[in-house]
């Protein structure tokens, strides 16, 4: 046996491993899916979550309010141009 074959074999020995892990892994995710968590350790487990979340401050909130509407403001715009402009282009066209 040469060495391109050994190298094959212990290739494939390596991804039958694989699968056989990966099948394990996915009967353990299904068990896992089985067992529900009750009402108190949800809420539990989302202070916690909550917890570590940065929350912005009061001028960063503000900074990114303003951003978020002129932006809304200013896409708005641009949106209401178009429209009215195509509008009038058609209905130049259908009344010449």
């Amino acid at each position: 046996m040469n060495r391109q074959m050994k190298r094959a074999q212990r290739r494939q020995g390596t991804q039958v491993e694989r699968a056989q892990a990966a099948a394990a892994t996915r009967r353990a995710q299904v068990q896992q899916k089985k067992q529900r968590t009750g009402a108190r350790q949800f809420l539990k487990e989302v202070r916690q979550e909550l917890r570590k979340v940065i929350w912005p401050t009061r001028q960063e909130l503000t900074t990114y309010t303003i951003v978020v509407l002129v932006t809304v403001v200013v896409l708005t715009s641009y949106v209401f141009g178009l429209d009215v402009l195509f509008s009038r282009l058609v209905l130049n066209v259908f009344t010449n």
